[in-house]
């Protein structure tokens, strides 16, 4: 087991099997050493977390949302890096869209569920660049998605 999937097992964290495309999409793209991941949404093995957030979600649960995506991009990852966490150089940017209601503007707290976990998957390698911003919608009423650019060996 890879000294990141260590890190990961002592979480309580099993990745899952990777999620594929729901459109004319691939789940990522090598190019050089840079590797570029789909957005993931935040859905798990019992549907996932669904709905508006500050309406449908609470900010608590959006932020569980993003985290959740977050273990999507490091399932996307590992199949990526042909099982192999530990050739992730590095987590270079994430960008991170909520499904926000009119009156929310915890965009950056929610996201954070994600940042959080590349750090502490990786350590200072999981610290990266990000955006973070509210839309009206997402794929299939998901609160949340994140997309991702690694650098990898």
């Amino acid at each position: 087991m890879s000294q990141v999937e260590d890190r990961l097992a002592a979480l309580g964290i099993t990745l899952p099997k990777p999620n594929p495309p729901v459109a004319n999409y691939v789940p990522f793209v090598r190019a050089g050493d840079l590797l570029h991941i789909s957005g993931q949404v935040s859905v798990d093995a019992g549907g996932g977390i669904r709905g508006v957030v500050g309406e449908d979600v609470d900010a608590e649960t959006a932020r569980a949302a993003a985290r959740l995506c977050g273990v999507n991009l490091l399932a996307q990852m590992r199949a990526a890096c042909d099982g192999d966490l530990d050739r992730v150089v590095r987590v270079v940017k994430l960008g991170g869209f909520v499904q926000a209601g009119p009156g929310f503007f915890d965009i950056p707290q929610v996201v954070n569920g994600c940042s959080d976990l590349m750090v502490e998957a990786f350590g200072d390698a999981g610290r990266h660049a990000r955006s973070a911003v509210g839309v009206y919608r997402l794929p299939l009423n998901f609160a949340v998605e994140v997309d991702a650019v690694v650098q990898v060996s």
